[in-house]
């Protein structure tokens, strides 16, 4: 989440604002993007979790 947003919390089945985040595809060695408007237009289900540092390629 961005400053804009401040703090938050996040509880199951709440809405959430939409985002657009940057995405690293391994299978196809990329980065791509996925936002929660895509998501909801292809009717998918959508887990968000954030973990900093994780997942970090250095």
């Amino acid at each position: 989440m961005t400053e804009a947003y401040g703090c938050m919390t996040c509880n199951v089945g709440a809405t959430v604002p939409n985002f657009r985040l940057e995405t690293y595809e391994p299978s196809k060695g990329d980065f791509g993007e996925i936002s929660l408007e895509s998501q909801m237009a292809s009717k998918k289900w959508t887990i968000l979790f954030f973990y900093p540092a994780d997942f970090t390629f250095v």
